[in-house]
């Protein structure tokens, strides 16, 4: 377990407008447990991200993103216990992507 992290606050209109904080996690350090069968996928601009959430609830745990596609995004907000961990945020610019993408590299 990890004793710090650096997630991603991203600005554009849907991260902004509904809380997701962006931990990026490799596919083969990330598995579901459970809820499978609850999660819907949406598609939307490029199509490159598949954005989940849960059909019955509605929140959007993780997903994955164009700008990582060899890893899934949590959202940090989501996650229960985030005690003990050492934080740091770093800016995204999703209003502006293609720039703020070519940044990660």
């Amino acid at each position: 377990m990890p004793t710090s992290v650096t997630i991603l606050d991203c600005n554009c209109s849907i991260c902004a407008r509904t809380g997701f904080r962006h931990l990026i996690v490799p596919h083969d350090c990330f598995t579901l447990l459970q809820g499978q069968e609850a999660l819907t996928s949406y598609r939307f601009g490029t199509g490159a991200a598949e954005h989940l959430f849960c059909r019955i609830c509605g929140v959007k745990s993780f997903y994955q993103p164009r700008s990582h596609p060899d890893c899934w995004s949590i959202n940090f907000n989501a996650i229960d216990d985030t005690s003990g961990l050492d934080i740091t945020a770093e800016p995204f610019d999703g209003r502006n992507w293609e720039q703020a993408r070519a940044t990660l590299d």
